[in-house]
């Protein structure tokens, strides 16, 4: 994967509608089940190699510098000089897929596309005390970097993991183990899983929320 671009995407939401059937029967008359067809997961080998990736931060999400125990916003981030957050949240994600895609040497040339659902880290306060959760979600879609073609359709990733805090989080800090390098590893780590190996896609599946 040589290079990412951030970009903002068109959202497109398609409506689902579910339609069922009843069955009427007598008192006095059998029940007779019919069987209800179910498809079966497809799997799907993956043998990618990461030529581009497109990167979004909906516009609609809400950034906060607030600095309290626990923001009401999508995005808290101070793993970085105040900025442009979503600019440098891009980069982590291409620092991290970077990573990943060095040794996705597979056949498939794929683009990989991800929007960024929430972003929300630990603020100073938080960091120096208490410690909490990195909450970091996105939606992740897999095409061809050809042809356009859906390979894997689009699946929200959530890549929550513990964020440290006082004695614990300055220590980790001490050691150049800081709130971003930490991010980019988990992120590094998720997405190496979710571009290789085997996975399956269907009603066996499922999706994290």
């Amino acid at each position: 994967m040589k290079h990412l671009k951030y970009i903002a995407l068109a959202t497109l939401v398609t409506g689902l509608s579910a339609c069922s059937t009843v069955d009427i029967v007598s008192r006095n008359t059998a029940f007779q089940g019919t069987p209800v067809a179910t498809a079966a997961p497809q799997q799907i080998v993956r043998d990618y190699r990461v030529q581009s990736v497109r990167f979004a931060v909906p516009e609609d999400l809400t950034v906060s510098e607030a600095n309290s125990y626990y923001p009401i916003a999508d995005i808290v981030w101070r793993g970085d000089p105040l900025g442009d957050r979503g600019a440098q949240i891009a980069e982590i994600f291409e620092t991290s897929i970077d990573g990943a895609g060095a040794a996705l040497d597979g056949a498939t040339p794929v683009t990989v596309d991800v929007v960024l659902a929430r972003f929300h880290s630990l603020t100073e306060r938080t960091r120096y005390s208490v410690g909490g959760t990195h909450s970091i979600k996105f939606d992740l879609t897999v095409r061809h970097a050809r042809t356009g073609a859906v390979l894997e359709p689009t699946r929200r990733v959530v890549a929550d993991f513990p964020a440290l805090g006082g004695s614990a989080a300055m220590a980790a800090e001490g050691a150049g183990q800081t709130q971003k390098v930490r991010i980019i590893s988990r992120l590094t780590s998720l997405f190496q899983h979710e571009l290789s190996g085997v996975s399956e896609t269907g009603p066996a599946a499922g999706t994290d929320a």
